[in-house]
Parts: structure tokens; C-alpha cells; sequence
């Protein structure tokens, strides 16, 4: 744990050179805090009482099955291999069972971790809360825990580099596709910008991104429109020219039958 602290302090503590002010650095005991909180002990001693039940339970169960085996040891010769198969594999069983009592209580991810796990997080949750506070207030820089393996629990934003890995290595991965001058130009001019100036751009790309979006939006709704109109004049031309071949077709055979009838009269006549 100290040799962590010591390797953080010496990567930002040149960083601090160069503010008007030293770095402001603090430390908490999660152990000792723990120790000095009423509702975390009671719920501690709750959870203590509880494991020692189940432990108590694995004893029994774990004497139960010793007294078993002893009393088959004393009557192997009694038995008939039938039986003397069927009661060891009894045993088995119950070996078996106990076992997965065992991985169950105290397994990862058992019951003893998943307690533990409930009963420390709201504490811890007031602790980060309280520590949040007084580095606010009191313009920490760092504090740290020196008794928990993660070290630092809390740092002022910043002091975050995130962002800068983050664009050193994909610079390293974009000049090893860059193929052109140009292309060697335009990322020359990216690598001197700052996080800030890439953010603006950022943000004037998606913008524009967004723009560009919404003019799709708008020009495929025009077409959709344009489209669904069109389709409804085809098919309303497409009804009058069904309606005109009908009415022609019904004068025809008008006139036909007209035509038809005078030559029948004709004949009559004739």
C-alpha cells in the first residue's frame, strides 16, 4: 500500500510544482471507522452469531457422517456386498451434501460473502459520502485508505488523465494507417490540440452530424410524401381508365344489341 502512495506522489507531485499551492493530500483508517460505528458493529455481531450457527451445523452434520462410517467399519464384515455397497454410497451422498452446505455458507459467492458484502456497502457508501464532503470543503487533492488494497478513493477530476491516455493511444494506432502527406498533416494538427479544443470539435462534428441527420429525415419524409401522393393519382387514373373501358365497352355491346335486334326484325319482316 505504501508503495503505491509513493508511486502516485511521484508521478503527480511534479504536477503540483507548478499550481500556486502544494498538493493537499489526506488519508483515512476504514478499519478504524468501521470499529467506532454502533450500527456496523450490531450488524457485525448479528452476522458473526449467524456464521457460528452454520459452522456449528457443519460440526454436526460432519459428526454425523464420522459416526456413520465408524459404525459401517464395525459391521463391514456383517455385510453383504449389496449392502455394503448401498450404505457407502449413503455416505458419499452425505459428503456430497455436505460439501454443498459448505460452498452454499461460505463459497464464493456464498452467503457468508454475500452478507458481508450487504452489511459493509451502506457504510461504506457514508464513508465516500463524508469523505466527498471534506475534500470538497477542505480542497483535498488526494485521499487515500490505507488500509484497503484499491489506495485511493478519491481524486480531484483534474487530475484525471483518462482522456489524454486515451489519445496517445489512438494516435499511435492512427499513424500506423496514415498513408498519405496530408493524412500525416491532419493528424500533426490533432495531436497539438488539447482535450478542450477536441471536445469543441467534437461537439461542432455531432452537431453538424445531427444537422445532416435531420436533413435526411427531412428530405425522406418529402419523398415518402411524394411517393404516396403519386401512388395515389396512379391509382385514381388507373380507376377512371378501368371506369372508361367499362363504359365503353357496356355502349358496345348497346349498340350491338341494337344492331342485332333490327336485323331480327328485318328478317321477321322479310
Amino acid at each position: 500500500m505504501k508503495k503505491i502512495i509513493l508511486i502516485i506522489l511521484t508521478i503527480i507531485l511534479p504536477l503540483g510544482a507548478f499550481s500556486q499551492r502544494g498538493l493537499n493530500i489526506g488519508y483515512i483508517d476504514m478499519d478504524y471507522i468501521l470499529e467506532n460505528i454502533p450500527e456496523y458493529q450490531e450488524a457485525s455481531n448479528q452476522l458473526d452469531n449467524r456464521v457460528q450457527d452454520w459452522k456449528n451445523e457443519i460440526d454436526t452434520k460432519r459428526r454425523e457422517i464420522s459416526e456413520i462410517q465408524t459404525q459401517l467399519e464395525n459391521e463391514r464384515t456383517l455385510l453383504t456386498k449389496e449392502l455394503l455397497e448401498e450404505r457407502e454410497d449413503d455416505i458419499t451422498y452425505l459428503q456430497d451434501q455436505l460439501t454443498e452446505y459448505q460452498q452454499k455458507r461460505f463459497g464464493p459467492g456464498g452467503d457468508y460473502i454475500l452478507q458481508k458484502r450487504q452489511l459493509i456497502k451502506p457504510i461504506q457508501d457514508q464513508v465516500f459520502n463524508a469523505v466527498q464532503e471534506i475534500a470538497d470543503r477542505r480542497n483535498f487533492d488526494f485521499i487515500f485508505d490505507r488500509t484497503s488494497d484499491i489506495g485511493m478513493i478519491y481524486a480531484k477530476s483534474n487530475y484525471d488523465m483518462s482522456d489524454q491516455v486515451v489519445r496517445i493511444i489512438t494516435r499511435a494506432a492512427n499513424r500506423e494507417e496514415i498513408e498519405s502527406r496530408q493524412d500525416r498533416i491532419d493528424l500533426e494538427q490533432a495531436e497539438n490540440r488539447t482535450v478542450a479544443q477536441d471536445s469543441v470539435i467534437q461537439a461542432r462534428e455531432q452537431a453538424s452530424q445531427n444537422a445532416k441527420t435531420e436533413r435526411e429525415l427531412y428530405i425522406e419524409e418529402r419523398r415518402r410524401k411524394r411517393d404516396s401522393t403519386r401512388a395515389a393519382k396512379k391509382a385514381e387514373f388507373e380507376e377512371r381508365r378501368a371506369q372508361i373501358l367499362e363504359d365503353r365497352e357496356r355502349r358496345r355491346d348497346s349498340i350491338n344489341a341494337a344492331r342485332e335486334a333490327e336485323a331480327r326484325i328485318k328478317d321477321t319482316i322479310n
